[in-house]
């Protein structure tokens, strides 16, 4: 009797482990292969970004996301490095914590961290901050790739090229949407895209431009992507992007 209750208990285990198992690749077959999300597909004037050519840096370039800038605290070397802004425009410094880089000039950031080292740390903290690699001379590719990271731009480049360098699309993947986020006339704009219709020929390979941020949707960056969103002013010619997924 024990040993049948026992088979049955181990039958019953089998039966919720195939379940779920089942249902997880249900759930996987959904999320890579549909299409939505609030950014808008087929955008008809998703225009090239704003000029960013960029030869050398002046009062008043802005930093943007993925750029990557050194801090430096007189005599305080623990506090100095390279810290590189994160997609949501902001750096982690030692001590400092977490600081808005995007859209400040350096001169700025340099207030914003002394200010930050002042109120508790540091009596008159001597901070220089100054760009070490311009994202706006890249793309950026980043989300459920095999490489993310940031791309040179040495001639005219395509979306589906730009991801190949990349190492293309891994496992996690949802190449139904993918996102190109671009500053146009000041604003960033976005506009979702289709690699599977592209790749067949469905939808034209658009080409993307230095400081374009491309982001491959998947289910390990989904909160990532989300807190981008949220960060950012996603307002302009297209619809305004207010939602997450």
């Amino acid at each position: 009797m024990a040993k049948q209750m026992r088979a049955c208990a181990q039958l019953a285990n089998a039966i919720v482990a195939i379940g779920a198992a089942a249902s997880m690749l249900l759930l996987s077959g959904c999320f890579q292969g549909t299409r939505g999300g609030p950014i808008p597909y087929n955008v008809a004037d998703f225009k090239q970004p704003d000029s960013q050519v960029i030869t050398t840096v002046d009062d008043d370039y802005k930093i943007a996301p993925m750029d990557t800038v050194k801090v430096s605290v007189y005599q305080v070397g623990d506090l100095s490095g390279e810290f590189e802004v994160d997609l949501m425009g902001n750096i982690d410094l030692p001590l400092a914590g977490t600081i808005r880089a995007a859209d400040l000039t350096l001169r700025e950031l340099d207030k914003a961290v002394t200010a930050r080292l002042s109120e508790k740390y540091l009596q008159n903290p001597d901070v220089s901050v100054a760009l070490k690699s311009s994202a706006r001379r890249n793309i950026t590719v980043d989300g459920a790739v095999n490489s993310p990271g940031q791309l040179p731009i040495n001639g005219p480049t395509t979306l589906l090229q730009a991801i190949a360098a990349k190492g293309g699309i891994n496992g996690e993947a949802n190449p139904h949407r993918v996102a190109i986020f671009r500053q146009i006339e000041g604003k960033r704009m976005g506009a979702a895209f289709d690699l599977t219709s592209i790749r067949k020929g469905k939808m034209p390979d658009p080409q993307v431009y230095s400081g374009d941020i491309i982001v491959v949707d998947g289910s390990n960056i989904r909160s990532i992507y989300n807190q981008f969103m949220m960060s950012l002013p996603i307002l302009g010619v297209f619809n305004p992007i207010l939602g997450l997924y």
